[in-house]
């Protein structure tokens, strides 16, 4: 509900002023994706400055991904509570303070608490910058809104791999990560002196806070619905193979399993990411069209990464061909649109004051899954010598419990979202002119 003016009509959404305010916060998820995937392309560098094996590496990616994934329940009750402007910020400080403090550690210990500090700041952007959509723009732009900005995401961590890669390799280590921790700095300023939660007219109304009863019913109060539990199986069972990809062992595969130079990786894993982009501006206007579409785009996005990722890992031959690796660094890019399809399952299921919760919890699914899969990676490499099929295997665990949750989730969402949309017209109907 808005509170405006008595007598006066508010502002419609959308517009010039809202895509200016929606740019700056998505210029702060931009800079968060560059800082948290600038490690994907430093991979065998961190691993030759701080002395670590393969296990010690995916540490790095692990405990930055562990901290975002239980900081989204939290920070979906701030951006609830606070709003979306003070998230913002704290997030944009934590996560500069991170990325300098990577740049300048001397040791492995250092090192890994300055991730831990990325990922905390990290958590708080995305979520929201939903939230900042959702307030900015009409619900029926949603699901195109929520993809753009993921395609921004994918920009920043197009940068990680064209950018940061050659920067270290040219300036070195410190100079490349002190040097874009000013990307930081420069939108702070942007989010202090021109966001803004929401547009005059549109101001939500008051919520009862009641400390940590509020806190526990919202959690429950989300949880309770199939369409937020379904909207983060299929962000668990979408996001993370490219996530793994991309963060931390693609590189490493490519160049050490494959025999490619990393000029020649570099140029693969760019291909996900614009992939990626792609991918997401169809998978938007095709969901913001035929809403229908939702499951069965994210079970075939599903289906075609496992089948090209058996493909490439079960080649018989000592190198997968480079025509299928582009294949499957093509299909890759098609995770990540298709991890967003979770949050349009979560939004018709709650009501606005919940929406920043409810995208926690569905947030938090993909991290899981890739936090995981890191780990698993790391093992199994250890373990086997450096034997990529077997730890790339265990991609394969985590998709088949996704779908399996999926299926079973599918029917019950529907159904309880046909209830809001009955009771959301009967409600219109009587309403007073």
């Amino acid at each position: 509900m808005s509170s405006a003016t008595a007598g006066a009509e508010p502002a419609p959404l959308g517009g010039r002023r809202a895509a200016l305010v929606w740019g700056i916060g998505v210029s702060v998820y931009f800079v968060a994706v560059i800082f948290r995937t600038s490690l994907g392309v430093a991979g065998l560098d961190a691993a030759d400055r701080f002395g670590v094996n393969a296990s010690a590496l995916s540490t790095f990616s692990i405990l930055q991904l562990l901290v975002y994934a239980g900081m989204q329940i939290p920070v979906g009750l701030m951006v609830d509570r606070l709003g979306t402007k003070k998230v913002l910020t704290l997030g944009v400080v934590l996560f500069t303070a991170g990325q300098l403090g990577f740049a300048l550690s001397p040791s492995y210990g250092t090192a890994l608490a300055s991730r831990a500090l990325l990922g905390c700041g990290d958590a708080m952007t995305f979520i929201s910058v939903l939230r900042l959509g959702s307030r900015w723009f009409p619900v029926r732009r949603g699901p195109l809104i929520a993809q753009v900005a993921a395609l921004f995401g994918m920009a920043g961590n197009l940068v990680s791999t064209i950018v940061i890669s050659r920067a270290l390799h040219g300036i070195g280590w410190t100079a490349t990560f002190a040097g874009s921790a000013l990307a930081g700095v420069a939108v702070l300023v942007l989010l202090l002196l021109f966001l803004r939660d929401h547009p005059e007219g549109h101001e939500p109304a008051p919520a009862q806070h009641a400390g940590a009863a509020y806190v526990r019913r919202q959690i429950a109060e989300s949880w309770r619905e199939p369409g937020t539990r379904l909207g983060m199986w299929v962000h668990f069972t979408t996001q993370f193979p490219a996530m793994v990809f991309l963060l931390l062992w693609g590189m490493p595969y490519l160049v050490e399993a494959q025999g490619h130079s990393r000029e020649t990786a570099g140029e693969l894993l760019t291909l996900v990411v614009l992939s990626n982009m792609v991918v997401g501006l169809v998978y938007g206007q095709v969901i913001a069209r035929h809403h229908a579409a939702r499951a069965p785009l994210a079970l075939g996005t599903v289906g075609a990464t496992a089948a090209l990722w058996a493909a490439a890992i079960a080649y018989p031959a000592a190198h997968t061909p480079m025509w299928l690796l582009i294949v499957l660094c093509v299909v890759l890019g098609a995770c990540g649109p298709a991890s967003m399809i979770g949050f349009d399952f979560a939004r018709p299921a709650n009501p606005p004051e919940r929406q920043g919760t409810a995208s926690g919890i569905v947030n938090m699914g993909g991290f899981v899954a890739s936090m995981t899969t890191l780990l698993a990676v790391g093992v199994l490499l250890d373990a086997t010598g450096d034997d990529y099929r077997i730890a790339f295997a265990s991609v394969f665990v985590l998709q088949a419990l996704g779908i399996s949750q999926i299926l079973r989730l599918r029917g019950r969402a529907a159904h309880r979202e046909r209830e809001h949309q009955v009771a959301s017209r009967v409600e219109a109907v009587h309403v007073p002119a």
